[in-house]
Order: structure tokens, then C-alpha cells, then sequence
């Protein structure tokens, strides 16, 4: 992933921010912060902060402005937005859309997915090649204390 190839001596060591841009940007979507970081030569460490309170407590207008930091609005959160929502089953449509992306602020597999697609899509992109870049899906551990660290 970083680095040097040690049999084509291809230098990939700008890579490594490609992960950090991706995982600061990200940090200002999801209501998830990043505590530490380390990113090696084939694979990255993450200390996350999950603050599900946070995307519990944002309105519905916080939740729709950070979702648009990273996605297309659908065209009736748009409306919504503008206030050209007119029936009632079109506003509890668009607030039950709303209300999937404020589960998703939380949610460590969309941050994760969201940080592996792109990088990935880069790499593959600048490899010439297609397919999965990483090895598996990520693997998380709770630290409840210090110690854990």
C-alpha cells in the first residue's frame, strides 16, 4: 500500500496521504473522531471515538449538511431543503431517509467502507489493475481502558 515495492522499487510512499486526507475529511462527516493513527507500509491502525450521542442530538438540518460533505442529495431532501415539500408523506419519506443517515454517522462499517473504497479505488486506478486491494474487511477491537491501548 505505502512505501517501496521491494521487485518493481515503484516508491508508493504518497499514498499515506491519501489515507490521512480521507480519514480527516471523513472525521468531518461522521460524528466519529480519530483519537490515533498509524499508517504502515501495508495496512493502517485506527483509535476511533464512535460519539453516537453526538449524531443522536444533531437536528435534521446538521444531519442532512454533514451527509452532503460526502454524497448527491437525493432530489426530495433537496426539496425538503428548500421547502417544496408538500404532503405529509413526502415530509415522513424524506425524514426517514434523514434518519438512516443519522444512524449512519455512527456506524464504523460506513466510516470504514467509506476510507477503504476510495483509497482503494485510487490504487487500483493508479496500479493499472482492477479488483479488491485489501485483504480482508477490517477488524475493530474495543478499548475500554488504558491498558487496552
Amino acid at each position: 500500500m505505502c512505501g517501496t515495492d521491494p521487485v518493481t522499487k515503484q516508491n508508493y510512499e504518497h499514498r499515506r496521504a491519501w489515507v490521512k486526507q480521507k480519514m480527516m475529511a471523513l472525521t468531518q462527516l461522521y460524528c466519529i473522531d480519530i483519537c490515533a493513527y498509524a499508517i504502515m507500509s501495508n495496512h493502517y491502525h485506527l483509535v476511533l471515538h464512535i460519539n453516537r450521542d453526538k449524531a443522536l442530538n444533531l437536528s435534521y438540518l446538521e444531519v442532512v449538511e454533514r451527509w452532503q460533505r460526502g454524497h448527491k442529495l437525493p432530489n426530495i431532501v433537496t426539496r425538503w431543503l428548500e421547502g417544496q415539500l408538500t404532503s405529509k408523506a413526502e415530509r415522513e419519506a424524506c425524514l426517514a431517509i434523514i434518519e438512516s443517515w443519522r444512524e449512519r454517522l455512527w456506524n464504523l462499517s460506513w466510516f470504514m467502507k467509506e476510507l477503504n473504497f476510495e483509497i482503494a479505488c485510487q490504487a487500483n486506478k493508479e496500479d493499472q489493475c482492477k479488483g479488491h486491494f485489501w485483504e480482508s474487511r477490517f477488524k475493530s477491537q474495543a478499548l475500554l481502558d488504558e491498558q487496552a491501548l
